[in-house]
């Protein structure tokens, strides 16, 4: 038991020294090679712990080893752009003057979900308010707004639908799909979808790969590859 203490304890120590040498950064902005160190390092100290009569070079040795790599593609990283986007990797851009980029999602296996649920965390109610939206190399995403709301008042005269507007925005259609549970939501079927969006233009909804009804009772709509 005292032995299971002691090399509990160095490991620690070992650990701490480990990634105080390999610099700073937030849990949420490791890379992959950061967080497969992580996880390889764990995983030594774990098998040494349970194995208390294993000597210890069997993990200082490989974590050395870890920690030297990491130090090597550090600097490499600081000297090189090539190692760095090869280690880090390099942001993408999933929307760009309020048009998503859907082969870059597919590309990245990011889905709508994701992008709203993001968008919604940073406050933003339209996809068309987005100047820029980069997909970070940590998952995250960073939003640049558009600078100024160009105040289209092409007076559509849109419908007043008794809708309760605290429930918006909702996306109605995502990747084609019409999003049937946010259509009973708002007491509405897929005919009056239809409906409206033939109204302003637009006759297939396959072709459509966001929807998203407004606060204001307008319709943000982005069709499929635009970029392709």
């Amino acid at each position: 038991m005292e032995t299971v203490i002691v090399r509990t304890i160095f490991l620690y120590l070992i650990i701490l020294l480990t990634f105080r040498l390999m610099g700073k950064r937030e849990i949420g902005q490791l890379s992959v090679v950061d967080f497969v160190v992580n996880i390889m390092i764990a995983e030594l100290c774990v098998v040494a712990i349970e194995q208390p009569n294993a000597p210890m070079t069997r993990t200082i040795i490989p974590i050395a080893i870890l920690l030297l790599i990491q130090l090597l593609l550090a600097w490499f990283s600081l000297k090189s752009q090539t190692v760095r986007h090869l280690v880090d990797g390099q942001p993408s851009l999933i929307i760009k003057n309020g048009e998503i980029d859907e082969r870059q999602m597919r590309k990245q296996r990011y889905n709508f979900d994701d992008l709203l649920m993001q968008l919604r965390e940073q406050n933003i109610k339209n996809v068309g308010d987005v100047e820029f939206a980069f997909l970070e190399t940590d998952g995250k995403l960073s939003v640049i707004r558009k600078e100024e709301e160009k105040e289209k008042e092409e007076e559509q005269e849109q419908p007043v639908w008794e809708i309760d507007h605290t429930l918006l925005p909702l996306p109605l259609i995502l990747d084609g799909e019409i999003q049937e549970r946010n259509l009973q939501i708002l007491d509405k079927n897929q005919f009056w979808l239809r409906q409206e969006l033939r109204k302003i233009g637009y006759k297939d909804i396959k072709g459509i790969s966001v929807c998203i009804l407004d606060d204001k009772g307008t319709f943000f709509i982005d069709e499929k590859n635009k970029w392709n």
